[in-house]
């Protein structure tokens, strides 16, 4: 069924109070000039729990709606004051409160229809702008927002903030406060902290070498990137933790246990098309903020991540080696690891280990398969709540296929029970085929299945 969405305003949402002059400019961390200058994109469903509204009154709730969400982001900006610059360079933003750029749109028909059996092709359209690998320039916007109302007076939020000052778990942190101060629900707005830039000072002269796009770069592909979502409900889950324990690692988590899945399957339909089974570095994103010894807070603005990397050889694809990789490397960033990088010479010690990293990719030109993993997994997404119930779904991914450079990712996502594992696959459309025919993956996972069956009933 085709759904089509109208475009019904574009504007800039700006800060109810104007940014202090010393705040004008934000200094970027050098945790930030190692991830790409790209969006970071959030989608989420919201279904219409009014239901003793008339439908003739459904056009009124939603523009009353509209404007509340609206007014609401414009506060929410006033304490996340970079979010409403423009990038100036490499190294800042400019908080100059010209706002968040605002779409508003609509679909004439109801927000089930499409959840029954979710196209991921129309995920874009509820995006305020294409996404793409190419790096964002100076004078370009922190942060996107769409709003999309449907015929039923269900809603969806789509946003793009920019990495250069958000992970996962920042993003989250703006997205959750965006909502509380809409419902005024009682739970306080976060009170972010964009002192990051002090912990891990940057770099005039921060070297290309140490960045995620030199580091992967060997392994960037040029074709039609194919999307899967691969959904594992906790019974599945509960039998993988089990098959990949060893003595080794006897408590696989959840993260673990599906990552190697994936990992043996994947390597899997690497090698039916090469013939041989190359190794392959695996990497995994590290969320440092818990790692420090004393912790950061959760409200630690801006990217407090690394990448965890295991090089695993061609023979070791059973399920608990995989798991022993995994855990191995994730935890390699510890808490005196967190602390050599603060201060003065943090920089060099971050660049040493992204440097030992890429010594297993310097020769992979075609000798070394790659899987990058990033985890959203207990963020909290689906606590995110505007006054209209929380989300029946929320999503990363931003179509079925498109035709750009990109390298094998999977990002991990909680499903609506907070106990099984929304995967996003993003490969190479031939490896994409192998991969869902692959009967070890099929006999855990769930390919496509709908949003409404993972607990939310109508």
């Amino acid at each position: 069924m085709v759904m089509e969405v109208d475009i019904v305003s574009k504007e800039f949402i700006k800060p109810s109070s104007p940014t202090p002059h010393h705040l004008r400019t934000h200094r970027l961390s050098f945790l930030d000039q190692f991830v790409p200058s790209i969006y970071v994109p959030m989608v989420f469903f919201y279904m219409n729990q009014e239901t003793s509204i008339p439908l003739s009154d459904i056009v009124a709730f939603n523009s009353k709606r509209s404007q509340l969400l609206k007014q609401s982001l414009s506060e929410t900006l006033t304490i996340f004051y970079p979010f409403a610059g423009r990038i100036k360079d490499s190294l800042s933003i400019n908080c100059n409160d010209e706002g968040a750029y605002y779409v508003e749109a609509r679909v004439n028909r109801p927000l089930t229809e499409y959840l029954k059996l979710p196209d991921l092709s129309f995920i874009p359209q509820l995006l305020p702008a294409k996404a793409s690998w190419t790096a964002t320039s100076a004078g370009g916007y922190v942060s996107l927002i769409q709003v999309t109302s449907f015929a039923c007076g269900s809603i969806v939020i789509g946003a793009f903030l920019s990495h250069m000052i958000v992970d996962g778990p920042a993003a989250t942190t703006f997205l959750r406060s965006w909502a509380a101060v809409t419902w005024k629900s009682g739970e306080e707005a976060a009170c972010p902290n964009f002192d990051a830039s002090f912990v891990f000072p940057q770099s005039e002269a921060y070297p290309n070498e140490p960045t995620i796009s030199a580091l992967f770069s060997p392994f960037l592909k040029t074709g039609t990137c194919s999307s899967r979502r691969v959904v594992f409900n906790a019974s599945a889950i509960a039998s993988l933790k089990t098959i990949t324990a060893s003595s080794s690692v006897p408590d696989p988590t959840r993260v673990e246990a599906v990552s190697a899945l994936l990992c043996k399957c994947i390597m899997a339909t690497f090698k039916s098309k090469s013939r041989t089974q190359k190794p392959t570095l695996i990497n995994h994103a590290v969320n440092l903020r818990r790692r420090a010894v004393p912790a950061f807070s959760k409200y630690s603005m801006g990217n407090f991540l690394c990448t965890a990397a295991a090089l695993v050889k061609g023979k070791e694809t059973e399920l608990d080696d995989l798991v022993c990789h995994l855990r191995k490397a994730i935890r390699k960033p510890d808490g005196d690891f967190v602390n050599s990088l603060q201060g003065e010479g943090g920089m060099l010690k971050f660049c040493e280990y992204i440097k030992e990293i890429g010594k297993a990719s310097s020769d992979a030109a075609g000798e070394i398969d790659f899987i990058g993993f990033t985890s959203w997994c207990n963020f909290g997404l689906y606590e995110i709540d505007f006054g209209w119930g929380k989300p029946a779904w929320v999503t990363c991914a931003t179509s079925s296929k498109s035709e750009t450079v990109f390298v094998n990712t999977i990002v991990l996502m909680d499903t609506k029970t907070g106990d099984g594992i929304d995967a996003w696959v993003f490969l190479d459309e031939q490896d994409m085929v192998r991969l869902e025919q692959n009967k070890e993956l099929l006999a855990f996972g769930f390919l496509e299945q709908s949003p409404l069956k993972l607990g939310f009933s109508l």
